[in-house]
């Protein structure tokens, strides 16, 4: 029997059940058993940090529908990429409180959008006071995983987001080595600068598997995300944060034919250095799923993701962000108790050949 126990991270709530950085996405996953709320963090023109999953809030909002709003519509530059769209920093918290959520992926989650229009934009205030609500309710300790983002694109603006985050998290007593707290960035100097200016919390670098982080890009100088993901780069980490988030990919990566090939060295490495690894993300759809873990439905049917996840959790994980809590609740269970691979492995391909291979729209962590 398999002691260990892995976390399990509410990607953006249950972003597989409810639009993505609502109150009730947070609430959901945190129902359905997770561990910890990822709330992605941007700050609005009165300098009040948001939940929203880039700056940009076309995607995920009804701003389009507000004619008072479509003179906010513009072209900016994000991270090196040009965007044309709406911006949080362009908008009071009072404005934004006039939006609702919506879907950002209606093709792959049509039933998402029945909840299109009912819920608002949250403040990181808020989703720490709804994290206290639950946690007393629930009767355990609910943590938040915050990830500060494009914060060299905020810093530039004139909006840092770290001194923001640590303030909020001071107010709320959540800033020592033990709150239920991981503060996560795919820029380096995010998480060094947060250090440097008090962050007693936990740390995670996130990683990709290909390109360079942009405070990298703007500096003109430092490392890239596969210098990091070495064991020397591990060791840098270590240095300034307690973990790794990378694509699961650079944990299991596919075969040329879209099928799950076997485990890199990453996990050994990490652990090795003393950090944990938490990979993103799992999605239960068959877009999102290796061939062979495929069912014989449409790229919106589910496939077989419990075994999915429980095949990376024989890899090493320490915890897991996932769309659906529910799902990778059950994996994990299975895999402390050691259900047979054999049997599920059996009844997977007795049931289902597998597709051929889906082209799959890009995740966008």
């Amino acid at each position: 029997m398999l002691t260990r126990r892995s976390i399990v991270i509410g990607h953006r709530g249950a972003a597989g059940y409810r639009p993505e950085h609502t109150l009730a996405s947070y609430e959901l996953a945190a129902r359905l058993g997770a561990d910890f709320m990822e709330p992605d963090l941007v700050v609005t023109s009165d300098g009040v940090l948001v939940c929203r999953h880039e700056p940009e809030i076309g995607g995920t909002t009804d701003v389009a529908s507000h004619p008072e709003f479509a003179v906010r519509k513009t072209t900016k530059m994000l991270d090196g990429v040009v965007i044309t769209g709406w911006f949080a920093e362009d908008f009071t918290l009072a404005e934004l409180k006039t939006l609702r959520a919506v879907e950002r992926l209606p093709q792959i989650r049509q039933q998402v959008t029945l909840f299109n229009g009912r819920y608002e934009i949250p403040t990181f205030q808020e989703v720490l006071d709804l994290r206290a609500r639950l946690s007393g309710e629930l009767r355990r300790r609910l943590g938040v995983y915050p990830e500060t983002k494009h914060p060299t694109f905020f810093r530039n603006a004139g909006l840092a987001l770290e001194p923001r985050l640590l303030e909020c998290l001071r107010r709320n007593r959540l800033n020592h080595p033990d709150a239920p707290v991981f503060l996560q960035s795919f820029e380096v100097t995010s998480l060094k600068q947060s250090r440097a200016a008090g962050l007693r919390t936990k740390a995670v670098q996130l990683l990709a598997a290909s390109g360079v982080p942009f405070d990298t890009v703007a500096a003109g100088c430092g490392p890239s995300y596969a210098d990091l993901s070495t064991p020397a780069g591990l060791r840098g980490v270590a240095r300034y944060a307690h973990g790794i988030g990378p694509d699961k990919l650079q944990v299991i990566p596919r075969r040329a034919d879209g099928t799950l090939g076997y485990p890199t060295a990453l996990v050994d490495d990490a652990h090795d250095a003393g950090l944990v690894v938490h990979p993103y993300t799992f999605r239960a759809e068959n877009n999102f799923l290796p061939v062979d873990y495929q069912s014989s439905g449409a790229r919106s049917e589910y496939g077989w993701a419990i075994d999915e996840q429980i095949t990376y959790l024989h890899a090493g994980l320490d915890g897991l962000f996932t769309d659906q809590a529910d799902i990778s609740v059950t994996a994990r269970a299975e895999y402390r108790t050691g259900a047979s691979a054999v049997r599920r492995a059996a009844t997977r391909h007795a049931s289902s050949a597998p597709n051929t291979r889906i082209d799959a729209v890009n995740p966008c962590r």
